[in-house]
């Protein structure tokens, strides 16, 4: 039987009552707050080793914790008040947990780029889902398997509209090929291990590296025309400097100003461009192409690590590798790891 109960509130207060225990749940939670709840989520989880093993793990799983909230205040800081949520909960062991065993420092800053982008995560979706497997598939793969996540990812699903020249193009390389390039996998054994975590799958087809990169950048590319080709052709708009320039390999002739006919058509559509004039330009932005053989010496010519990762590309099974969605978040991670900024992961996961 319930004895009465006799409460008086301030006019800010609120009243509680029950036949038993009552837990307070605080919502607005400081950072020093979401740092005990962390590290009390590892010590309620993880299984007791003994001697300097225990104190190994737990000293790896405070450093990961305070990376991480670190990371989080910067990145997300309304993701502190994921700190009570379970499935979060689950996540941040996860990583403290993989941590602790490995205390791999790129493994854990990894790891911890996932976890963060995992708190941006408002509701139960595609996205949430794919990070939370992410988090869970991440450490059972090595440094040249993730490296070859990267790459495939960055090649095959990625293209940087900033690059505009032979000297941007080397710099874009150097930030996001130069770390991962000497790491590549060469062996088929380290594809099939990525293929059975679900990371992506081996197919049939083969794309060459020069053939991506003949794709992604053509404008870097091209041999240019001779200038008479655009008043030849009747494009109305003539040589207009939007959409015409000094070609980037002979100086002598003219190139269209683009770098993909992905670029070329948003650029058609943000100016208006006539579509007899537009249909026009395309011919001439697919006139005279480099050869796969010479985009592979002119890269190389830009920068000549770029030959090791041809010849590792040729002959590997990373040109027949296509990524699933966790391939895509680790590989995304992976070189946000690195480089720091990237475009969201909702752009390729939604």
């Amino acid at each position: 039987m319930l004895k009465d109960q006799n409460q008086q509130v301030s006019d800010s207060g609120t009243a509680i009552q029950a036949g038993g225990s009552v837990t307070l749940i605080n919502t607005g939670l400081s950072y020093s707050d979401v740092r005990e709840v962390a590290l009390d989520v590892f010590r309620a989880n993880f299984f007791e080793l003994s001697g300097i093993a225990k104190d190994t793990a737990r000293a790896r799983a405070e450093q990961v914790t305070e990376e991480f909230l670190s990371k989080l205040e910067k990145e997300n800081p309304n993701g502190l008040g994921k700190a009570n949520d379970p499935d979060f909960q689950y996540a941040l062991f996860t990583v403290q947990r993989e941590y602790a065993r490995t205390g791999d420092k790129d493994l854990g800053d990894l790891l911890v780029d996932l976890l963060v982008d995992r708190s941006k995560q408002e509701q139960r979706d595609i996205l949430q889902i794919v990070l939370n497997e992410s988090l869970n598939t991440a450490p059972k793969l090595t440094d040249n398997q993730l490296a070859a996540l990267a790459m495939v990812f960055l090649f095959k699903y990625t293209q940087n509209f900033g690059v505009g020249n032979h000297e941007m193009l080397g710099q874009y390389l150097d930030k996001h090929v130069a770390p991962f390039g000497p790491k590549l996998l060469k062996n088929m054994a380290g594809y099939q291990h990525l293929e059975f975590c679900g990371c992506g799958s081996i197919g049939l087809g083969t794309m060459n590296l020069e053939t991506i990169l003949g794709k992604t950048y053509q404008g870097q590319f091209l041999k240019g025309f001779d200038p008479k080709e655009i008043s030849e052709r009747d494009i109305s708009i003539g040589n207009d400097p939007r959409f015409f320039i000094p070609c980037l390999n002979d100086r002598s002739r003219t190139q269209v100003r683009a770098n993909s006919k992905e670029g070329l058509e948003k650029m058609f559509e943000s100016l208006n461009v006539l579509a007899d004039d537009r249909s026009k330009i395309l011919a001439l932005f697919d006139l005279n192409k480099m050869s796969d053989s010479e985009i592979k010496t002119k890269c190389i010519e830009i920068r000549p690590y770029m030959a090791d990762v041809f010849d590792t590309w040729s002959g590997s099974a990373i040109a027949q590798f296509t990524l699933t969605s966790v391939g895509i978040a680790i590989g995304h991670a992976n070189i946000k790891r690195l480089v720091g900024e990237f475009a969201d992961l909702s752009i390729w996961i939604n």
